[in-house]
């Protein structure tokens, strides 16, 4: 059984997710620049067997697209032409950045690191992936 990753998709960076061999738990993996996201996913998938990326689809309060919902489309895209076997899920995002910043100020991390985008962009990954999972 391979691992699940999650990706927070973003037009400067993306978080990374990702399960444990038995898919029970989610762990953040890293944040990388958007542009070097294919050549990561290669090295990782070569290194780690993966059975599924799910990935956040932003959406309104309303449940509509929002400007975002295009970048991920074709990040999507990118993803199936270069791994065409991979399975790709999107799943709801709406409030995960919210709720990784409150993450983070439960955990008690300060204010200075609070402001590390990328550590938001990969604890909201963790949490995409973590939902996926309790709806699975």
């Amino acid at each position: 059984m391979g691992r699940l990753m999650a990706i927070d998709y973003g037009k400067k960076r993306t978080g990374l997710a990702v399960t444990d061999p038995l898919q029970l738990i989610a762990s953040g993996l890293t944040t990388v620049a958007t542009h070097e996201l294919i050549p990561f996913l290669k090295k990782y998938f070569a290194a780690e067997p993966v059975d599924t990326i799910v990935i956040g689809e932003p959406k309104n309060l309303d449940g509509q697209a929002t400007d975002a919902t295009a970048l991920v489309n074709e990040c999507i895209r990118i993803i199936r032409k270069n791994f065409p076997d991979m399975p790709v899920v999107k799943v709801d995002e709406r409030f995960t950045s919210k709720m990784a910043f409150q993450t983070m100020i439960d955990s008690g991390l300060k204010k200075k690191d609070r402001q590390n985008k990328g550590l938001v962009d990969e604890i909201s990954a963790t949490i995409i992936l973590q939902e996926y999972l309790q709806h699975k």
